[in-house]
């Protein structure tokens, strides 16, 4: 299957974020939020060393092999090239989309964060395979001064022509003025990490996804 046609079909894409996780085990939460439904899973981790990154991100990468679930490893390329990963998700203050693209064979997924229209049309323009778009709602794993808004996600639906991903502060009290806005794929931190039901609180999600399309 073609990236594009995979990511045709990733509705809900969960990021595990180190931090967030705090003391919980991280490829347990990993494998609960697979067995709730998640479709795409993120590696995360901006305060760890190299070799503890990369001992984490095998892990993670087994689970999600075992699933057949594409697997992601946020910013640190050279680590995502060593253990062969589905792809890479940098932000607009890492590397250029134009090296990415160079270093990473033509199959590889990359994503690219935008909190503008304008950032996401050039990420797009450059070779991006989807956009994370956001925070849409305040979070909790960003320090941020405004949330973006539904709005962006209206103007999302009409610009972009692939796939974006709205991301920030997402939950189940909330999702339901996304998807009015246009939204039809989330990435989510907080409301599946900090779960007292982890695989409950991912199917619950998908299934108000589900039901839009």
């Amino acid at each position: 299957m073609s990236k594009k046609d995979l990511l045709s079909k990733i509705h809900l894409y969960v990021i595990a974020d180190k931090k967030t996780c705090g003391n919980r085990d991280i490829e347990d939460v990993v494998s609960r939020s697979i067995e709730g439904g998640a479709e795409m899973i993120q590696y995360r981790d901006k305060e760890s060393d190299d070799d503890s990154f990369l001992e984490t991100a095998l892990k993670l990468q087994a689970v999600c092999k075992s699933e057949n679930i594409p697997f992601i490893v946020n910013d640190r390329i050279e680590i995502a090239l060593r253990i062969d990963a589905d792809g890479v998700h940098v932000g607009q203050e890492d590397m250029f989309l134009s090296e990415v693209r160079r270093k990473l064979s033509p199959e590889k997924i990359i994503g690219v964060s935008a909190t503008s229209i304008q950032q996401a049309k050039e990420a797009e323009g450059n070779g991006a395979d989807y956009i994370g778009i956001g925070p849409i709602f305040a979070t909790l794993s960003k320090e941020i001064k405004e949330p973006v808004g539904l709005g962006m996600v209206r103007e999302a639906r009409v610009r972009l022509k692939i796939p974006f991903y709205t991301i920030g502060g997402i939950s189940l009290s909330n999702i339901d003025s996304l998807i009015q806005a246009g939204a039809r794929r989330i990435a989510v931190i907080s409301a599946i990490i900090l779960s007292d039901d982890i695989k409950s609180a991912t199917a619950k999600l998908l299934e108000k996804l589900k039901s839009s399309t």
